[in-house]
């Protein structure tokens, strides 16, 4: 088989089941995180715990943000969660997308570098780096493939003056839709929850192994009981209202 084909082949497998990278990366995060952890103790390693905590949370809102930015400007039929298969109805190449070709996966990078950072690591920050460069690189050829094959010279000319990962600010044009509130609390409603859920994890275990507590007198405690009260509410009410169909 051609590496073309063979890449995309690749490419169109990961992208299948990359929703089960956050989760490889999390488990993996927990077991260095939980071994740094028994190290400092061993050694009264003293470090300023809630920086470490505010960067990670600083990266992964930028994540958080480049997401919701990209998915409430988006058209219908694009830039959404699907796995099962490439869904394009047209081409997104304003706004973000006149930018950087693949705005949805810088936004997951800083989301989980986040969480790489609270492991307080730089080897494993680097691996995860390079890691995730691997892996996304085969789903951006895969898509780009699809994308080229379905629009082919409006593809072609938007991807030669775009970037591919490292955005661009000289071609930039305003985004040709609306933005849809409705379409970014429906779609991206649990990644809020999730990042606040996940840095608990980490300060829970934290705290369990250093003050044997389980750090529910802790901001980050609150804010994780406050986005999961917000993740139910909407989750019930897209359920059982029509509240945030708009047609994208």
């Amino acid at each position: 088989m051609a590496l073309q084909e063979e890449l995309e082949l690749q490419g169109n497998y990961l992208f299948k089941y990359r929703g089960s990278l956050p989760i490889v990366i999390l488990i993996i995060s927990l077991i260095v995180f939980i071994r740094m952890q028994f190290l400092m103790k061993e050694l009264d390693y003293v470090i300023n715990y809630n920086l470490i905590e505010f960067i990670g949370l600083f990266f992964s809102f930028v994540g958080i943000v480049i997401r919701a930015y990209t998915v409430g400007y988006s058209a219908k039929n694009t830039s959404g969660r699907n796995t099962k298969e490439q869904v394009a109805d047209e081409l997104n190449n304003t706004g973000i997308y006149s930018m950087v070709r693949h705005p949805l996966y810088v936004g997951n990078f800083f989301m989980w570098l986040g969480p790489a950072i609270l492991v307080q690591n730089i080897l494993f920050i680097v691996i995860f780096i390079s890691l995730y460069w691997v892996y996304y690189e085969r789903i951006m050829f895969a898509e780009e493939q699809f994308l080229r094959k379905k629009f082919g010279n409006i593809y072609l000319k938007w991807a030669e003056k775009t970037p591919a990962f490292i955005p661009s600010f000289k071609n930039y044009m305003p985004a040709k839709e609306k933005f849809s509130w409705k379409k970014l609390i429906k779609k991206e409603k649990n990644g809020f929850a999730a990042t606040f859920l996940i840095f608990f994890i980490f300060r829970m275990i934290r705290e369990f192994i250093h003050n044997k507590s389980f750090g529910i007198d802790t901001w980050v405690f609150y804010a994780m009981l406050s986005s999961l009260a917000l993740y139910l509410v909407l989750k019930i009410l897209k359920k059982h209202t029509n509240v945030f169909e708009d047609g994208r």
